[in-house]
């Protein structure tokens, strides 16, 4: 179906087998962006429920009350050097992906429409 990503890949920790919850248009697109970086992308993110979700926020995360992992459209690319967040945010960038968020161990992506578009922030 995809050829760098497993659907389980993209898990909510509570849990197991929600990575089918993940839009296929988003996924295409990640995979899309993996091929052109020609690097490991490392899932550190993927489908919330709203649990996970609730929790991450009581523990201080800066997670959104509205996020777009609850969705299926969002992920968090794991980074490691400045070198891999610039080639990870250009494959993005590449493929259309017009919602980033940069991170110092992870790129946040996403495909929600409901959220402002060309926006890239930091955390």
């Amino acid at each position: 179906m995809y050829k760098y990503f497993k659907l389980s890949e993209f898990d909510s920790p509570d849990s197991g087998g929600s990575g089918k919850n993940m839009s296929s248009e988003f996924l295409q697109l990640l995979d899309e962006a993996r091929e052109l970086a020609g690097i490991p992308f490392k899932i550190n993110s993927g489908f919330r429920t709203k649990d996970h979700n609730q929790s991450l926020l009581d523990r201080g995360y800066k997670a959104s009350k509205t996020s777009p992992h609850m969705k299926g459209l969002a992920a968090d690319i794991s980074v490691t050097d400045a070198r891999s967040r610039w080639v990870v945010v250009n494959s993005l960038l590449l493929v259309g992906f017009t919602r980033i968020g940069i991170a110092g161990t992870f790129i946040h992506v996403d495909l929600d429409t409901e959220k402002s578009q060309e926006v890239i922030w930091t955390y």
